[in-house]
């Protein structure tokens, strides 16, 4: 499994400009994909994680037809059409997994809204038939109170097999790399161990990133065999870090998860590193000020765990959800932008590509004040000791670097550790020294 990479985020419903009710007219959206193919390749990306692409009722993880891609945003030969020039330009592929739950919709709980018991599918969903007085005449278990999330029983074998069926065909028509599994915290845990075991038969490469908001990740991790999980606990860190000028609240999560003590939690893990996404607030509208972007992003490139950016905030877009709304957060973007930002997440991006260090090596924390950290990661060619600085004014940080001098891999420049390392205000730095 080669886990050093750079992912991308795509919500397809919202970027594309699609109407946010399946209004059943065909058009060609998915296509606009291929027009920022060049701007993916500019920023370094190696993997293009698509949110829900397939027929549903209204947002995409409301499923209607697992086989067939979503007639707003065009055909399953558009889509094919994106992904093999994706794979043309060297991104990897990796489709939204929504298998806690379907939309009302759905051909099968459509067929049991219609015969009830008598229908073949009845036992495809977690139905009470004792409620007459409901509106379809039975009650079923959804998705944390939203009843057009209908949950799927993934013990019955005939779902299952539905499932892995469906998976097996994006595999064969879109040559798929991985599968980010909506919800994955909630899914019958037997389901995710056939699952894996099921495309690692097929390809031994084959991602499963599974999503995990709270708890232990290891459930998924360990006990399901699942190669990366969302690291939650870090992009909370990371922004509430660098708003109060408490780098301790960071240093905490990141020795706790990746240090080479033998009670860390998550060694060696790979875990997906991001600071906002389809569900949360951008991270420029999170952060009180925005020097700290940089920081933010600089953050996510050095630590363990493989980078993942939200589409539109590689330049800064903002966006905040509401008590009935995640639209702000999934907005229209017709073509791509470039700034300052973008500039240093494409450096961030090479660095990461000539330095495998980043994806494969060790943690050990080195220094932490209020307002500034300091981590080394190693492997058996040499060393990387990342440096950052969130106050308004330069730092001196004193630390045995174990190593006389290195090269700072963004700027390009020679830095010298003797009498400290200095470092800008509102600035991180990636040191690299090699092993003699």
């Amino acid at each position: 499994m080669d886990y050093n990479q750079i992912f991308y985020q795509i919500y397809p419903l919202g970027f594309t400009g699609a109407p946010k009710e399946n209004d059943g007219v065909q058009a060609h959206r998915i296509r606009r994909v291929l027009d920022f193919i060049p701007h993916y390749q500019k920023l370094g990306i190696t993997a293009i994680w698509f949110s829900p692409v397939f027929e549903s009722d209204r947002h995409g993880y409301d499923t209607r037809d697992y086989r067939k891609i979503d007639c707003r945003l065009g055909t399953n030969e558009d889509f094919k059409e994106v992904c093999d020039a994706l794979h043309e330009a060297n991104i990897k592929v990796v489709l939204d997994g929504v298998f806690n739950h379907v939309g009302r919709g759905f051909w099968a709980f459509k067929d049991v809204q219609e015969k009830k018991w008598d229908s073949p599918c009845s036992d495809w969903f977690y139905i009470n038939y004792n409620d007459t007085w409901a509106r379809d005449g039975f009650t079923y278990q959804n998705w944390e109170g939203h009843d057009e999330l209908v949950k799927l029983n993934l013990q019955n074998p005939e779902v299952r097999k539905y499932l892995l069926d469906s998976v097996d065909s994006w595999i064969e028509d879109y040559d798929i790399d991985g599968l980010r599994l909506d919800v994955a915290y909630m899914v019958d845990r037997d389901f995710l161990r056939e699952l894996k075991a099921h495309t690692t038969d097929i390809d031994e490469n084959f991602m499963l990133l599974g999503e995990m908001i709270g708890g232990d990740y290891n459930v998924l991790l360990r006990d399901c065999g699942l190669h990366s999980v969302t690291n939650y606990e870090c992009r909370k860190g990371i922004y509430s870090s660098l708003n109060s000028h408490n780098m301790f609240e960071i240093a905490y999560s990141l020795n706790r998860q990746f240090g080479n003590d033998p009670w860390t939690l998550y060694h060696g893990a790979h875990l997906l590193s991001f600071v906002d996404n389809h569900d949360v607030d951008r991270i420029a509208s999170v952060l009180t000020d925005e020097r700290d972007l940089k920081l933010a992003y600089a953050l996510i490139y050095g630590m363990p765990g493989m980078p993942c950016i939200y589409y539109g905030s590689e330049w800064g877009a903002k966006g905040k959800r509401t008590d009935w709304s995640d639209s702000a957060l999934r907005p229209e973007y017709k073509k791509p932008h470039w700034n300052e930002l973008t500039d240093y997440i494409a450096e961030l991006s090479r660095v990461r590509h000539d330095y495998s260090i980043l994806a494969y090596g060790d943690y050990t924390q080195l220094c932490v004040t209020n307002e500034q950290l300091v981590f080394r990661r190693r492997d058996e060619r040499g060393q990387l000791i990342f440096a950052l600085n969130c106050a308004d004014h330069p730092a001196r940080m004193d630390f045995n670097a174990e190593a006389g001098d290195g090269v700072e891999l963004v700027t390009r420049k020679h830095v010298d550790y003797g009498g400290g390392l200095e470092i800008a205000p509102k600035d991180a730095m990636f040191i690299y020294t090699p092993k003699e």
